[in-house]
């Protein structure tokens, strides 16, 4: 894919193109409770609204629930373009809630792209069901290839019934989230990869992830600085891990923009949205759409709420 085609196939979508975001809305419709690892930078909330960061959410919804809400939010905001499942939790760690989502928006919104983030952990058992839906974007987050330093960001990975940890859990990832990554450029849907910035952890390796990820076909990379304030209870927050400062952020994203050859275009415009965010990047308008609508559907029963960090789930939420 060259760049001039790249570009064109992502005009419009906020998260992939910089033009777009002042222009074009995304929403993200929070369906996944459940996750299948623990990163040592990642604490899920649910019912939470002070809070601006990847894996928070006000509400849980159920499908249904969710195309009420794309309705509601399709009525008042033109700019809509683009409606993704990015947590609270894994994605595809809650498959049929996942897919049940976004097929009943395609079917009713058709106009509207669809997009899917994901660890990658399970992406590869999914690929076909994503190409047949139509999800023409999705984003993999990776932050490191190298197993001793996922086990530094991983606490643990739990797959086809067993806990995993240390080296052993990141190489797993590792290896599943790559194979994942070319089966996606194989069938050519675009890929954007995230990979947080921890300082003194992953810093100097993000120019291999680039390179790595530029081999097999990803469309953009997004190295977003790691979030760690102690308050969110995250295990990176709670002992003191800083995140990059600007300086250490430009350079790790360009040493990845001079990594390998190629197209791959370094996202710098990332706002790190809530896993129920709507609105432009930046004006963020979820709190108008709460589920006050008598003619919303009724509530799915509670989801479980995250396991303690460090905790091994027993059952995921699907």
């Amino acid at each position: 894919m060259t760049i001039d085609n790249l570009a064109a196939r992502v005009a419009g979508h906020p998260c992939y193109d910089p033009n777009a975001q002042g222009r074009f809305a995304r929403m993200h419709v929070p369906v996944a409770p459940g996750c299948n690892i623990q990163c040592n930078y990642c604490n899920r909330k649910f019912d939470c609204s002070n809070e601006s960061r990847p894996g928070v959410t006000s509400s849980l919804l159920s499908p249904e629930q969710a195309v009420e809400r794309v309705r509601r939010v399709a009525r008042s905001v033109p700019a809509l373009a683009v409606v993704g499942v990015a947590g609270p939790g894994e994605p595809l760690a809650n498959a049929p809630r996942t897919f049940r989502t976004l097929e009943l928006v395609g079917r009713h919104f058709p106009d509207l792209r669809l997009c899917l983030s994901t660890n990658g952990l399970t992406l590869l058992d999914h690929v076909d069901r994503i190409a047949g839906l139509g999800i023409e974007h999705v984003t993999v987050t990776i932050n490191t290839i190298d197993p001793e330093i996922g086990a530094r960001i991983y606490a643990w990975v739990a797959f086809q019934g067993r806990r995993w940890s240390g080296a052993a859990a990141s190489r797993l990832l590792a290896e599943r989230q790559l194979a994942g990554l070319a089966a996606l450029a194989e069938r050519d849907i675009i890929c954007k990869v995230n990979t947080v910035l921890v300082p003194g952890v992953n810093d100097g390796h993000v120019a291999e992830v680039s390179r790595t990820i530029r081999g097999l076909g990803a469309a953009v990379h997004n190295v977003m600085p790691l979030v760690s304030a102690p308050e969110h209870g995250t295990v990176f927050g709670l002992s003191g891990q800083r995140g990059p400062t600007p300086a250490e952020l430009a350079s790790a994203r360009g040493r990845c923009e001079r990594a390998g050859t190629g197209p791959l275009t370094i996202m710098r415009h990332c706002r790190q949205c809530r896993a129920d965010a709507i609105g432009l990047l930046g004006e963020d308008r979820r709190d108008e759409f709460d589920l006050d609508d008598p003619e919303a559907p009724a509530a799915a029963p509670p989801a479980a709420g995250p396991p303690p960090i460090g905790a091994c789930p027993v059952a995921l939420v699907a």
